[in-house]
């Protein structure tokens, strides 16, 4: 088999098959198959896509191509959530503990944040002394007795997708949703899960910014996850502007602890009971949607789901005491306020604006290298929809140091303020499955 041939059987759209597909992930993997070649496959991909087939042989050839992890020795079904990823999406930590609340297992493996904020991990770590680095097999054990736990990525997990994601991004060829679908879901399928949830953005702070977009990506996951035998669902879900309140590493933590106190922001609230109550019917916990939400919704209320919260923080060397006493989380030294400069109604923000305001105080990665500081952040005191009065605060800038100009600058970038009434965002476009 000659990877040129590869090559112009994709580019003269013509279903490649299984062998075929196999043949050039292992040879890129293992460096057989030069940059230059798997460029051209991926510009012929862009152009032409791939059929269904296809996209189930790409995802299970980059699954084979490094670790996969075996969680056979957890009991139960095991359901992984994945967000395409936003501004202020503080999901993972409110679905975790509240769905192992209800006994369904969560073995999380995460990554580390390039971006806005950090990723779940630099969010955890803001509670002080909680850590990730532990052995597979104390991994299963926190899963078992607790039903939450987290761990670091595996190095060799998915490698053939690290290579060709580093490729396409210096090669136009990102925005494919072959592409695109492929990469997520076989991390996703590597990392063991029996079931995902897959809650994909829509809107300016998004990746996929139209939702005609979002369903096309949606619908290509959830086929390959069902493809590959793992129960699949997907909700589209809105980012137009930033979710809850807080951007920030441990304003978020803290954000979480609320909405598990079930007091938090009315959107994080409504959009973790509707990916948890899929996660519990997926687990079989739950015969309707219905049953699952109201299952949720008492184990909020009765304290359960932060009790699931502390037990986890502290099996994993974390001061569970946070949870009761938040001001021990790492708190930035000055809070400034950004003033509305007329009334109105927020009319929009624009969420990627303000992610970047939250990465220039420290709150994100603009490099791998980059040092994040957890106590940064933006916490929002108006959304789209609001009135607000000259002079209200907008937002609040929680930053290590005075000079906050250029953020204040970025703010007010993002927010429109108009005349006219305006109705909030649709919150939850629709399911797909």
């Amino acid at each position: 088999m000659r990877m040129v041939d590869v090559i112009e059987k994709k580019r003269n759209g013509h279903e490649l098959t299984q062998q075929e597909i196999q043949f050039l992930i292992k040879g890129y993997t293992n460096g057989d198959i030069p940059d230059y070649q798997m460029s051209a496959f991926a510009m012929a991909v862009y152009f032409q896509g791939m059929t269904q087939a296809e996209r189930v042989y790409l995802t299970e050839a980059m699954v084979q191509s490094g670790d996969q992890i075996d969680l056979s020795q957890i009991d139960g079904v095991k359901v992984d959530k994945h967000s395409t990823g936003g501004v202020g999406d503080t999901t993972t930590l409110v679905l975790a503990p509240l769905v192992a609340a209800l006994g369904v297992p969560v073995a999380k493996m995460s990554g580390r944040g390039l971006g806005h904020t950090g990723g779940t991990i630099d969010k955890l770590e803001a509670v002080p002394g909680f850590h990730v680095e532990i052995t597979n097999e104390e991994f299963i054990k926190l899963v078992n007795t607790n039903k939450i736990a987290v761990i670091g990525q595996s190095a060799n997990l998915t490698p053939a997708d690290k290579k060709l994601y580093a490729l396409r991004d210096v090669t136009a060829t990102v925005d494919s949703i072959p592409l695109i679908a492929s990469s997520i879901m076989s991390k996703k399928i590597a990392a063991g899960a029996d079931a995902i949830v897959l809650d994909v953005k829509t809107g300016s702070g998004a990746f996929m910014k139209s939702l005609e977009e979002a369903e096309e990506l949606a619908k290509a996951m959830v086929d390959i996850g069902n493809g590959v035998g793992r129960k699949t669902k997907a909700i589209i879900s809105d980012m137009s502007q930033p979710l809850g309140f807080a951007i920030g590493n441990a304003l978020e933590v803290k954000e979480a602890i609320d909405t598990l106190q079930g007091k938090g922001p009315q959107d994080l609230h409504e959009l973790s009971l509707a990916l948890g109550s899929h996660m519990v019917m997926l687990a079989g916990k739950a015969q309707s949607l219905e049953e699952a939400r109201a299952m949720l919704e008492e184990v909020m209320q009765n304290g359960k789901a932060l009790d699931a919260f502390k037990t986890f923080l502290s099996s994993q060397g974390g001061d569970a005491s946070v949870v009761d006493e938040p001001s021990k989380l790492p708190t930035a030294r000055f809070l400034i306020e950004v003033p509305a400069k007329q009334a109105g109604y927020i009319s929009a923000i624009t969420a990627e604006e303000v992610g970047i305001a939250a990465m220039m105080l420290g709150a994100g990665r603009a490099t791998k290298e980059s040092q994040i500081d957890l106590a940064v952040g933006i916490v929002l005191h108006k959304k789209v929809g609001d009135a607000v009065q000259a002079g209200e605060a907008l937002v609040t800038i929680h930053s290590n140091t005075e000079n906050v100009a250029e953020v204040m600058e970025k703010v007010y970038g993002a927010y429109k303020i108009v005349n006219e009434k305006v109705t909030a965002p649709t919150l939850i476009y629709k399911e797909i499955q």
